[in-house]
């Protein structure tokens, strides 16, 4: 679901407005089997990729720095892994924290690639200017992925949330 949210964000011109960085959260937290917790997001982020590579006018591959994407989502399942039992306040630090590991790695990503070959098709510049620049021209992206990535904890946490609810309360019925 998550894969088909950034597929139809990404045809709506949402870009990065997709929760696949709280789905990395979500499973490193709850997923027992941690292949299976790390995978969920790579798949569903690879699902979008092979989408707009296939049926767009975008590249869904474009370079060496999509590395560092999928390194990023990675590193959120493993904070998502670190999380211990979802409380709200909690479940919100770790979705800015994810959102903004994914925000540093995935540009630092962009940076390298211009530093070190790839064209510079939007004029950030090479060295240390060229960082600031590519961090500064990725803010609206951010908030994009900040939005997208709280939507997505609150809906998938809250689901969460209330399937264990339910399912303690009928265990409690059970019980009497």
């Amino acid at each position: 679901m998550v894969g088909i949210a950034r597929i139809v964000n990404h045809e709506m011109h949402l870009y990065n407005f997709a929760p696949i960085g709280a789905l990395g959260l979500f499973c490193g937290a709850v997923i027992k089997d941690k292949r299976i917790a790390f995978s969920l997001a790579i798949f569903a982020q690879l699902l979008g990729d092979i989408y707009i590579s296939l049926f767009t006018q975008w590249q869904g591959f474009y370079g060496i720095e999509q590395v560092f994407v999928y390194a990023a989502l990675l590193l959120v399942a493993l904070l998502g892994s670190q999380m211990g039992q979802p409380r709200s306040w909690k479940v919100l630090g770790y979705t800015l924290a994810g959102s903004t590991i994914f925000f540093i790695v995935s540009n630092f990503g962009v940076w390298l690639s211009i530093e070190f070959g790839k064209v510079d098709l939007f004029h950030y510049g090479r060295g240390f200017q060229g960082l600031v620049n590519t961090y500064v021209n990725a803010i609206p992206f951010f908030k994009n992925t900040l939005a997208g990535d709280l939507a997505g904890s609150v809906l998938l946490f809250g689901a969460y949330y209330l399937l264990q609810l339910g399912f303690s309360r009928k265990l409690q019925k059970a019980s009497v």
